[in-house]
């Protein structure tokens, strides 16, 4: 696309979004649709969106993976993270987990903390390809820094089992004391099983480790479920 058009396209793309917002999803979808077929990898993106979630037209898993491989092979980032979910989970697409991965390991390598913490949990299971829980763990550390809660949860219970990592209390209670404080169930109970094994002392320099963590959430790409 030439610069121009590029230019042209923002305020058109940004229509779409407040129309999207609005909740006004036919004018999002005749705002989106144009663009997407021009290759604006974002309208792309967003059109995608609309037949995962059947909002403004009929669902279609199908035709959603071919909106989002269309802005993936544009080095669109969240489209990659949803191209490689929904190839290694089989939805819009015959399943292909290591294809998935490949897809999910360059949406990781753009900074998508919802790709790190796919491709983290297929790594940790050795689900479609070779397990290596030292870099599963290494995944779930770089989503968990940009405050994903899942990734703090599932890095908080490496920590206290010693998988992948070299198993610490301290991390483990920090970790799964940021992701209980928003919610996730798993964490909380965790948390609770390793204050059983801890001093005091421990307790204190994980509530500060924790505390000198807490960030905003980092932006998380929509996957079809």
């Amino acid at each position: 696309m030439s610069l121009a058009a590029q230019t042209l396209a923002t305020p058109a793309l940004a229509e779409g979004v407040a129309a999207f917002q609005a909740r006004a999803y036919d004018r999002a979808l005749a705002v989106f649709e144009p663009l997407a077929e021009a290759g604006d990898p974002e309208a792309q993106a967003w059109l995608g969106a609309l037949y995962a979630g059947g909002t403004g037209v009929p669902a279609s898993l199908t035709k959603a993976f071919g909106w989002y491989r269309r802005a993936a092979e544009q080095g669109h980032g969240p489209a990659a993270t949803n191209v490689g979910a929904m190839l290694a989970m089989g939805q819009g697409v015959a399943q292909d987990r290591a294809e998935g991965a490949r897809w999910l390991e360059r949406a990781a390598e753009s900074g998508d903390v919802m790709a790190a913490y796919n491709l983290a949990t297929l790594l940790a299971k050795g689900d479609g390809l070779p397990a290596d829980p030292v870099r599963a763990a290494a995944l779930y550390r770089s989503a968990a820094e940009a405050g994903h809660y899942p990734s703090q949860a599932r890095l908080g219970h490496l920590y206290a089992q010693g998988i992948g990592v070299e198993r610490d209390r301290i991390e483990a209670f920090a970790w799964l004391s940021l992701a209980a404080g928003h919610g996730v169930g798993t964490a909380l109970n965790a948390l609770e099983e390793i204050i059983k094994e801890m001093s005091a002392e421990e307790k204190r320099e994980g509530a500060a480790r924790a505390q000198a963590r807490r960030t905003e959430p980092g932006r998380i790409a929509p996957i079809p479920a």
